[in-house]
């Protein structure tokens, strides 16, 4: 069984903070700054350009990749860092769609996170061939997927609500008429138990800088499960997802597996921040973090619904149809959130009306839920968020 109370020690929460913001942004491990120091001063200082060689710069997205793959139940050599979620959500899209040629209507819903639907329009209207997108609500996807269907593209864990899509059951409904289906694993990996090779999943994409604590600016990844990886052509076909970057051919000849979609230049200074939070990793079982994050949410549940009868539970009741984190519906939850800011509970809103909290087993523990709690009632016992301070809208919610 994993120690929670080791792996807590590996990260820096600030004296008097509970955090459960970590599946929005995940905290700091104690050794990344002196980590990122060292890239700086003896690689990129010492070494200068010999770095791509000596510190193996080049070879990092494949190596980091491996080791998020380990994560979300995919095999080494299938996952590879780089650019922005969105970046990769529209590769991902844009191969699928060549590979359903036939097809024009691309399912997503309407919990998905926005980016992934303003990457799916804009794509669309760029290639102008009459495909739709189409977002039911989340439980009404499955009545869209018929033969008309090219691509599915989920986020597995709903941003706002945490509700978890059945990955291994759906997917296997569009491959059952012959569609492709993408998942966005923003909110899942590192969160819950994924199996992406299990599940023969098409495509998946996510970033690492919420459960995975790879920093603000963390680069994302993309999977292609191997059969594909061979033969899909990349949207984006950048110098380094040739299979020979260095030969400087005038003709582009994509790398012959998931390599193929990268882009450009690594970022070799974030994705050293994020290597090294991988490390906290080392040994831990999905299973165990599963196990921990349902306790962590179900003491949370509870003692909000027996504190705070005012707020109503926007998330799942049942564990199983939920991630790593608890919402609750608050008609002045902007202010709310403010106010246990300011009380040193960090989490989030997300309009109109949910304030958020993720749990991220690596560092939460059961004290700082009672602690969360504790102050939680407090705030909403005496209103104390009624002030004008924290109804001032800030920037990033």
């Amino acid at each position: 069984m994993t120690d929670f109370a080791a792996t807590k020690a590996l990260f820096h929460i600030p004296d008097g903070v509970i955090y459960l913001d970590g599946n929005s942004l995940g905290a700091m491990p104690k050794t990344a700054a002196a980590r990122a120091s060292s890239m700086i001063t003896d690689e990129w200082g010492e070494m200068l350009i010999r770095g791509w060689n000596d510190a193996k710069w080049m070879a990092q997205p494949t190596r980091v990749g491996d080791m998020v793959a380990r994560l979300i139940g995919a095999a080494p050599g299938t996952v590879v860092m780089g650019d922005t979620l969105s970046i990769k959500v529209y590769q991902a899209l844009a191969s699928a769609l060549e590979m359903r040629a036939d097809r024009k209507v691309v399912v997503s819903d309407n919990g998905n996170f926005p980016t992934d639907l303003y990457m799916a329009d804009g794509l669309i209207k760029s290639l102008d061939k009459g495909h739709v997108l189409k977002t039911p609500n989340p439980e009404d996807v499955e009545n869209l997927i018929n033969k008309d269907l090219a691509v599915l593209m989920l986020t597995q864990v709903d941003y706002r609500t945490g509700r978890m899509h059945d990955m291994k059951r759906i997917t296997k409904l569009a491959h059952d008429v012959g569609a492709l289906v993408i998942w966005d694993l923003a909110h899942s990996a590192g969160a819950v138990p994924v199996d992406l090779a299990g599940c023969e999943a098409d495509f998946a994409v996510g970033c690492t800088y919420k459960y995975l604590n790879g920093g603000p600016g963390a680069p994302a990844f993309i999977y292609v499960r191997p059969d594909h990886a061979k033969t899909v052509r990349p949207a984006l076909s950048g110098w380094l997802g040739h299979a020979a970057p260095f030969a400087f051919d005038m003709a582009y000849n994509p790398a012959p597996d998931v390599s193929r979609m990268r882009v450009g230049t690594p970022p070799v200074i974030q994705m050293t921040v994020l290597e090294e939070a991988m490390k906290a990793w080392d040994g831990i079982e999905m299973a165990d973090i599963r196990a921990r994050s349902i306790e962590l949410c179900e003491q949370f549940i509870a003692g909000v619904e027996a504190s705070c009868p005012m707020l109503e539970l926007a998330s799942p009741r049942d564990a199983q149809n939920r991630g790593s984190q608890v919402s609750f519906k608050c008609a002045d939850g902007y202010a709310v959130m403010q106010a246990l800011i300011a009380r040193g509970v960090i989490g989030d809103f997300r309009a109109p009306d949910i304030i958020r909290f993720g749990f991220t087993p690596l560092y939460i523990d059961n004290a700082d839920v009672d602690g969360a709690v504790k102050i939680l009632a407090e705030i909403m016992g005496t209103r104390a968020w009624d002030r004008p301070e924290f109804h001032k809208r800030n920037a990033v919610t």
